[in-house]
């Protein structure tokens, strides 16, 4: 047995690290800051003063979530800088639903092995996804665990909190037979879906990840690391002028699970499928392992990621404010009565 004096850092923990990557991400953290951040990260909590003068009855949305496997695809290709956007609009998109102002947004970080110029470029795409959903990243956690996650691997997490005046609440209670659905474009997969898509790209067609993806012109990475979309500012900039009764982050379950979580009992939505442009993606993927079209409409966003209900006569005055906002959106399809027994999405097909 050696007497030699054993430090953390042989352990596989290095402190020095650690400090150095603080020290990198500062810059990236600081430009995404508002008027009620109170202090800069090192502290133990983040502090964030609301103003509740702006609001009559604030209520605090919070949302969590990860980027699932999709992080399998930035390993493979060593990109990092896009990934911290998905984490945040996994997030940020789970609450505007309600018709929340994501106001901050907090990060988890582990890895077996802490290389800070990677680390900050993860935590680079989660501040330009905190800038684009107009949060402040006011914190966060960076665990190396030596051990723990294969080499070059990580997991991350993040948590975000908004606010909405109680009376503003969107819950889909006001949707209604004859409300129209409108479909506003993704980005393409999102952060969905990855384990089938893995499946179909890597095994089923043998593409390896710097192979060009079937018809794109880009690599199979270009078309899996497209970060996802965040849709608050758009949401936002809506609910000033128009009233929503209801809206549907398409996430995991795709159009048929997420949609009928708004929906009030007794009313069904009627989506037609062909009423918007779609991907070439999700036609490659389908084909590639003969996938029946209810487990495509289950498993993935099929270029849809977010769905409104809102009122006959304000659908195509929304889309084109949409479209004004940089937006791509359709009238997707309708609400309409829902029998017992009946399914809550039905996908029509002409």
């Amino acid at each position: 047995m050696s007497n030699k004096s054993v430090t953390y850092k042989d352990s596989g923990v290095d402190i020095t690290a650690g400090n150095n990557f603080v020290n990198l991400i500062k810059p990236l953290v600081k430009a995404t800051s508002r008027p009620e951040v109170l202090a800069d990260i090192g502290g133990f909590g983040g502090l964030f003063s609301l103003n509740t003068a702006k609001y009559k009855n604030p209520v605090l949305v919070s949302g969590t979530d990860g980027v699932g496997t999709k992080l399998k695809i930035a390993f493979l290709a060593d990109r990092h800088d896009t990934i911290g956007i998905d984490l945040v609009a996994m997030c940020v998109n789970d609450i505007i639903v309600q018709g929340a102002e994501p106001l901050f947004f907090l990060d988890y970080l582990a890895t077996g092995k802490l290389l800070p110029e990677k680390a900050a470029e993860i935590v680079k795409g989660i501040a330009e996804g905190c800038k684009q959903a107009g949060c402040a990243l006011i914190g966060g956690e960076t665990a190396e665990m030596p051990g723990f996650y294969s080499e070059g691997e990580y997991d991350v997490a993040g948590f975000t909190v908004g606010v909405v005046d109680r009376e503003n609440i969107i819950d889909g209670s006001g949707i209604s037979v004859g409300n129209r659905l409108i479909g506003i474009a993704s980005s393409g997969l999102h952060s969905n879906g990855y384990s089938l898509a893995r499946t179909l790209i890597f095994d089923r067609l043998g593409l390896t990840i710097h192979d060009e993806f079937p018809g794109s012109g880009v690599s199979v990475a270009d078309i899996l690391l497209t970060p996802t979309r965040i849709y608050v500012r758009s949401i936002l900039n809506l609910l000033k002028d128009f009233s929503i009764n209801g809206i549907a982050h398409i996430t995991g379950g795709g159009l048929l699970e997420n949609i009928p979580r708004v929906l009030p009992k007794g009313c069904q939505a009627h989506i037609y499928t062909d009423s918007w442009d779609r991907h070439e993606l999700f036609s490659v993927l389908q084909k590639a392992g003969n996938v029946e079209r209810d487990e495509m409409y289950r498993t993935f966003n099929m270029g849809i990621g977010m769905v409104l209900a809102v009122a006959e006569n304000q659908a195509e005055e929304i889309i084109d404010r949409l479209k004004g906002l940089g937006d791509t959106a359709w009238v997707i399809g309708d609400v309409a009565v829902c029998g017992i027994g009946e399914e809550r999405v039905v996908l029509v097909e002409k």
